[in-house]
């Protein structure tokens, strides 16, 4: 008898980051309230997304339109968030940090881009873990584009934070933070070629905004990421890593990662792994 599991598809890569969290939060239904700057990061998505996806449908709004739209998502309701969790953010704050990156993208980025499909709905997308479990991603790719480049399309997803814009290499530029993120960008390839059934031949894409000191917007590629999820002769690809750790049950902790905090685990309190 098959058995079918049914997850996000936005909250497949985070369980290569704390595999313990991740079951906690879609496993085992465990939840806590946003925290400011994931808040932050929610409203900017909201407010480009509105400006991306009118421009593609050719029924393009003004920028002051995808602030207004930014304003409401960030003082909605319909998430909790709890604003006294961090110190260092206050909602007046937020507010002014995401207008101006919300204009700058609106105004300097985002006409750089012809989209195919902004926050792609997916059709389902099983994959066979064996022993007849199945995992079903299901929903759409938060926060992700899919651009028409010169050689064909490719996942353009935005990122927000306090480390998400970097010195390059050189220290010539500045650049997206693309590290830890491969695995993001190659789920949603395989995502968006099962949907629309093309390939996407162009580099995977990370679009930064820096969202703390003085706001900043910069990109960065990824390139193979797909091999990271499916692997080759000689390395098991992540999606595989994946099936045996739901077959098993067995969903180990990372007490390096970012999340790794009582602000943004829901199993904290119980985990015995944390510093």
């Amino acid at each position: 008898m098959s058995n079918v599991v049914r997850i996000r598809a936005s909250s497949w890569p985070s369980l290569f980051d704390c595999a313990h969290r991740w079951e906690a939060q879609n496993l085992l239904g465990m939840y806590m309230p946003s925290s400011p700057r994931a808040q932050l990061g929610t409203a900017i998505h909201g407010g480009t997304a509105v400006f991306d996806q009118a421009r593609m449908h050719n029924t393009p709004i003004s920028i002051d339109d995808a602030a207004g739209a930014f304003v409401d998502e960030l003082h909605s309701t319909e998430r909790e968030v709890n604003w006294r969790i961090d110190n260092t953010l206050s909602k007046r704050d937020a507010e002014k940090i995401g207008l101006t990156l919300v204009s700058r993208y609106c105004g300097d980025i985002s006409p750089r881009y012809t989209f195919a499909a902004v926050e792609l709905e997916i059709a389902p997308f099983q994959i066979d873990c064996g022993d007849g479990l199945h995992i079903e991603l299901t929903g759409t790719l938060d926060r992700t584009r899919v651009r028409i480049d010169t050689n064909g399309k490719g996942i353009s997803d935005i990122k927000t934070g306090a480390a998400a814009v970097q010195p390059s290499e050189d220290n010539s530029t500045r650049v997206a933070k693309t590290k830890g993120h491969a695995a993001q960008i190659g789920t949603y390839e395989l995502l968006a070629e099962n949907t629309l059934q093309e390939l996407m031949t162009e580099p995977g894409e990370i679009i930064g905004m820096k969202t703390t000191g003085t706001p900043e917007i910069a990109n960065g590629f990824i390139n193979n990421a797909k091999l990271i999820m499916l692997g080759d002769q000689g390395n098991a690809g992540l999606i595989e890593h994946a099936a045996n750790m739901l077959k098993s049950g067995m969903f180990p902790p990372n007490p390096q990662s970012w999340c790794c905090s009582k602000k943004y685990c829901p199993r904290w309190d119980a985990c015995i792994f944390h510093d």
